[in-house]
């Protein structure tokens, strides 16, 4: 599998998907778009042997968003046929957001507009304490994209996604952890081995519990409590039929130490 101003690389479990264009502030390119990510998406969802995924940039900024020279250069199409390229290169957002399996973004320097979106795909977002986030559409006329209004709001509350978008402002990595937007703030120079680390917290974790427990909170955004009940009695019929769950209530009921303790993890992480 050949990547396009990326890398990918696993190791332990945990694969590492690097946004390798750093002399264009690793902007997302339309072979990214269209190519990159949806092949990412689908080896992380086929290959057992990954546990997590964390999504980087080199060189001291995530991603500062998408390629103004290629959106320029699609000014000439006809309408109908930038919308059809549009739907095409950013129908993998709602396959990384499903993704089964934890996802961890490590955002240094800038995430601006699709960087934005992007980061905001992950489950948790590290950064750096000189990371910025910023909506940065609205200083060129356009609204969000790669799923922003939907995943903004979810993360921030519907008041501040509208201020952040509105107004195009920057967001200090200590205010995007304020807000909600960012989950620790980590040393620039350490923040790739904090990212591996948190991933690495849930090598013993139950896949099969981690598929559904995410599935299960995505959904719980545009459903009724109705509904969440009938889907968790059906996760919860299929996971106790798993040999992990098996496993772990024997260990349990014989005082053994649990297969899977997040504490003991974060101390072995140091």
């Amino acid at each position: 599998m050949t990547f396009t101003d990326c890398t990918f690389e696993v190791e332990n479990g945990i694969a590492v998907f690097t946004i390798d264009n750093p002399k264009e502030r690793n902007a997302l390119t339309p072979a990214m778009f269209s190519d990159d990510f949806p092949a990412l998406i689908e080896r992380a969802r086929n290959d057992a042997g990954i546990r997590a995924l964390v999504l980087t940039g080199a060189g001291g900024t995530f991603c500062s968003g998408g390629n103004v020279k290629a959106m320029v250069e699609g000014l000439d199409k006809p309408l109908p046929e930038r919308n059809a390229n549009l739907h095409r290169a950013r129908g993998w957002i709602p396959d990384l957001i499903d993704l089964p399996l934890p996802v961890v973004a490590a955002v240094d320097g800038f995430a601006f507009g699709a960087g934005l979106g992007l980061a905001l795909c992950a489950d948790f977002v590290l950064a750096s304490a000189r990371a910025k986030f910023c909506s940065v559409f609205g200083r060129i006329g356009l609204v969000p994209d790669l799923g922003i209004l939907y995943t903004l709001p979810r993360a921030v509350g519907l008041s501040m996604a509208k201020e952040l978008v509105y107004s195009a402002r920057v967001v200090e990595a200590e205010e995007a952890r304020d807000i909600g937007l960012v989950h620790a703030i980590h040393p620039a120079d350490d923040l790739l081995d904090q990212a591996k680390a948190l991933a690495g917290r849930f090598e013993n974790a139950s896949p099969d519990a981690i598929r559904n427990a995410k599935h299960l909170l995505n959904q719980s955004l545009h459903q009724d409590i109705r509904t969440m009940g009938s889907l968790e009695v059906g996760a919860q019929g299929e996971l106790r039929e798993t040999p992990y769950h098996k496993a772990a209530v024997k260990r349990f009921m014989a005082k053994e130490p649990a297969l899977f303790d997040w504490d003991a993890k974060r101390k072995d992480a140091g």
